[in-house]
């Protein structure tokens, strides 16, 4: 089985980074020197995925041309001498990956965002739905290839879970869970943004899942769930019994909350070889 697809929901507008996303995608906002879409693709690639399906609107152009080919500024940099910045602007994946996008024409809710891609996945095919909020850095296998490897070990779909603490669970899904083999979790149920007293779990559902291409079947575009939108954990919560769960191994940045951006920023900067000195000494100025 070869798990060769994922799906990039990035249709929505930011409203919390206002108003630096009024004409910029939230997702082209930079972590150093990289938008947070593009650690989302190489982590993709990286598990040996080669095709990007985008669910966008037109809002989102500049994420597009973020990923073509900037003939005109390659042409410089290759006249100039700088082969170094023409790497770092070279096609993610090469000629081998395929860049699609399609639209969502009003938001309606993550279940049907990734529905917006069903007529790019085959039957029964398993693909990988990624969201570029939640930035997930591992020095090891990263956490799309960690939940690869269970799908391959269990023929079951997967989602990834971390635990929270009690007063963040109303923001998540949560989990139940029947059975536990160390980080590997049996589900027996779900629930969208629970109240922290009616929370099943600490575990928390957090943005990396690999599908079975029979999740259309479940989503409902009918009949709204919590919030009025049509949620994948109500889909999920249909087939829970083809599901299991897992605490990857990695950290995780809400770059959807600015705090969380923040912290990105200055965590991976600390890494950054580039300017992790100089970071650290105004930091301790501060």
């Amino acid at each position: 089985m070869n798990i060769k697809k994922a799906v990039f929901p990035v249709a929505g507008f930011g409203t919390r980074f206002l108003p630096a996303t009024k004409a910029t995608p939230k997702e082209m906002l930079p972590i150093i020197d990289k938008p947070i879409i593009q650690y989302a693709v190489e982590e993709a690639l990286e598990a040996g995925i080669n095709e990007f399906i985008f669910v966008t609107h037109h809002a989102k152009r500049a994420i597009e041309d973020h990923f073509d080919e900037n003939l005109d500024l390659k042409q410089r940099l290759k006249n100039d001498g700088k082969d170094d910045l023409l790497k770092l602007i070279s096609k993610v994946g090469g000629k081998d990956s395929k860049f699609t996008f399609v639209r969502q024409d009003e938001p309606k809710g993550l279940g049907h965002a990734i529905s917006c891609a069903q007529h790019l996945i085959e039957q029964n095919e398993y693909f990988a739905v990624i969201l570029a909020d939640d930035l997930i850095i591992n020095e090891g296998k990263n956490v799309t290839s960690q939940l690869i490897d269970i799908v391959l070990e269990k023929d079951k779909q997967v989602i990834a879970l971390e635990a929270v603490p009690s007063k963040d669970i109303s923001k998540f899904g949560v989990i139940s869970f029947n059975e536990q083999q160390d980080d590997v979790f049996h589900l027996s149920g779900i629930i969208e943004k629970p109240d922290p007293s009616e929370a099943p779990s600490d575990l928390a559902v957090v943005g990396r899942y690999i599908f079975n291409q029979s999740i259309f079947n479940s989503i409902d575009e009918k009949t709204p769930g919590k919030n009025g939108e049509i949620q994948i954990t109500d889909a999920i919560e249909k087939q829970i019994s083809n599901f299991v769960g897992i605490k990857f191994q990695g950290r995780r940045y809400d770059c959807g909350s600015k705090i969380g951006y923040l912290k990105a920023n200055i965590e991976l900067g600390l890494k950054h070889p580039e300017i992790s000195d100089d970071l650290k000494n105004l930091l301790k100025e501060y």
